[in-house]
């Protein structure tokens, strides 16, 4: 299958096209850096330049594709709407990549939630993140169009990434924060919970999805979870630093921002891959956060 990837040269896309290409597939990456293009091209990858803002490249490349996968940004409405359009009626696959802070709380780390949501639990969503349901809906509404839409929604992914970029976004952020601080920081007490997810469990099903995924299906991808305490108290065991301190949700969105604060460090996102095990076979096979960062995160 000829496909096309935007954000292959992130750790989600990055991945995504290691698999892919594995697997047989031959990959074209939508890229605006020309010394990654030059990597990807020795990862097996056929850089396209440009970027989401780039209409016209993203429809050429679309229609050109067996399949569309976007890993770039979950959030870029006017992106998909220009690929969608482009698809309308080939009955061809878009992949869209969302996350499960979609379904965040305003916790501000000082609760556990009780709430565990699959696919089939209606959604309870803040007024932060009304914007990416919309779109997440938009995208699946695209398969009354003729296009095989899938939304993949993971919860915080961990593991070492296969592509040019091998770090993720929380776990990294927080070894950062710990380096320079000398103590791991989380917002509130800690006590919010997170699904988790392994990078290559994550790619496992994003090749199940390309291969068999019905028109307008909705996945979460989850293995296990964890509280950002004991995430805290793992990464601090693996670097050696005197423990965690609590910071306050109104302090770390003062210093790490308020998308950081209330919803990537401060909410619950608690949920069950139901439909992935039912529909794919997804059979993930990494279940702790955890063990991997006392065990095997580099330092």
């Amino acid at each position: 299958m000829k496909v096309f990837m935007t954000g292959a040269a992130g750790y989600i896309g990055g991945s995504i096209a290691a698999r892919l290409v594995a697997d047989g597939h031959f990959v074209r990456g939508l890229v605006r850096d020309g010394a990654k293009a030059d990597l990807l091209r020795t990862r097996g990858v056929e850089p396209v330049p440009g970027s989401l803002d780039d209409s016209e490249v993203l429809a050429r490349e679309a229609r050109d594709a067996d399949g569309v996968v976007n890993t770039a940004n979950a959030d870029h409405l006017p992106s998909l709407e220009v690929m969608l359009a482009a698809l309308e009626g080939s009955g061809k696959p878009l992949l869209h990549t969302s996350g499960s802070s979609v379904i965040g709380d305003d916790a501000r780390g000082n609760r556990p939630s009780d709430t565990v949501f699959d696919e089939d639990t209606p959604f309870v969503v803040e007024p932060g993140k009304r914007a990416r349901h919309a779109l997440n809906e938009a995208v699946l509404a695209a398969a009354r169009r003729g296009v095989r839409t899938v939304v993949i929604c993971p919860t915080l992914i961990y593991g070492a990434g296969r592509g040019l970029n091998p770090h993720s976004i929380q776990i990294p952020f927080l070894v950062e924060q710990a380096r320079a601080q000398g103590v791991v920081r989380v917002v509130g007490h800690g006590l919010n919970r997170w699904s988790t997810v392994h990078i290559d469990d994550l790619t496992d099903l994003y090749a199940l999805a390309l291969d068999k995924a019905p028109a307008g299906s909705f996945y979460f991808a989850e293995n296990g979870e964890a509280s950002f305490a004991a995430i805290g108290e793992a990464i601090a065991a693996r670097l050696g630093t005197t423990g965690v301190e609590p910071l306050p949700a109104e302090e770390a969105a003062r210093l790490w921002g308020p998308g950081r604060a209330y919803y990537t460090y401060g909410s619950n996102s608690r949920v069950f891959a139901r439909r992935a095990r039912r529909e794919l076979g997804w059979t993930p096979r990494h279940d702790s956060a955890l063990a991997w960062i006392r065990n095997e995160m580099p330092i």
